[in-house]
């Protein structure tokens, strides 16, 4: 295999993990508090020797390789849209923040606020896990309440009598890493903090923020581009098989 076969096919590697990124975009437009995900290509280029027909003192200008990679994702951390679903236990931040879950895990973070109460009154995520408030605890709501109340800070009552405070918590972009579909965890050695003025919405839900036009557009350019890749690939296959054939007639 040559060197344009092997720059093609790391170009073809790299689009088939973008359409794979592109994909699970698109199967999560309607995800409570999803961050879209995209890919990041970078070039690497490899001296390969030097042109001696080039003239210069130097032995002539460098032949090198360049070949694409997909090395990294990256997320949009950009707000979705709110939705008004006057649940009970539906929380929406407005703004930067995430939830603080307790997961078997460990600590973890979300933008999801689609909660809800299990069997013992504590409040959960629709996978089970406690919701925790500002000193690290979970959330219990007394039984045969008729009013449980969140006010913008966070602050959560029952029938007028406080509870606590749901944490909101804040940490820089680089510092998340995603675990799962939709919690984060804050990469070792950094921490996350209280937010300052955090400002928390009840019955409503922060969407996706994925925008479907976009994804489905960059889908059909991606698919495009694999498919021109895959043409060039069959071409340099059908010139190195007529060039073995004629080498092997040969006299």
């Amino acid at each position: 295999m040559d060197n344009s076969s092997y720059i093609n096919i790391s170009r073809q590697s790299g689009l088939l993990r973008e359409m794979s990124v592109i994909a699970n975009n698109i199967a999560n437009i309607s995800t409570t508090g999803f961050r879209r995900e995209g890919v990041v290509f970078s070039e690497y280029v490899k001296q390969i020797g030097a042109r001696p027909d080039s003239g210069s003192v130097a032995g002539g200008f460098e032949r090198s390789v360049s070949m694409g990679n997909a090395g990294a994702h990256f997320s949009d951390f950009s707000s979705g849209g709110l939705e008004r679903t006057g649940g009970n236990y539906d929380f929406a931040i407005d703004g930067e923040g995430f939830f603080l879950i307790d997961t078997p895990v460990g600590e973890r973070l979300s933008r999801a606020g689609n909660f809800m109460t299990n069997g013992d009154g504590m409040l959960v995520t629709i996978d089970g896990d406690n919701v925790l408030d500002e000193a690290g605890a979970p959330i219990q709501i007394p039984p045969n309440v008729s009013l449980v109340a969140v006010a913008g800070d966070g602050s959560i009552s029952a029938d007028g009598n406080p509870l606590g405070k749901i944490a909101v918590v804040t940490a820089p972009p680089e510092a998340l890493q995603r675990v799962g579909g939709n919690l984060w965890q804050v990469k070792d050695g950094q921490d996350f903090e209280t937010a300052q003025t955090p400002r928390m919405l009840q019955g409503f839900l922060e969407g996706s923020n994925v925008e479907p036009i976009l994804e489905i557009a960059r889908m059909i350019e991606v698919q495009r581009a694999y498919e021109a890749g895959q043409k060039l690939l069959d071409i340099d296959d059908d010139r190195i098989s007529k060039t073995i054939r004629t080498i092997s007639q040969s006299p």
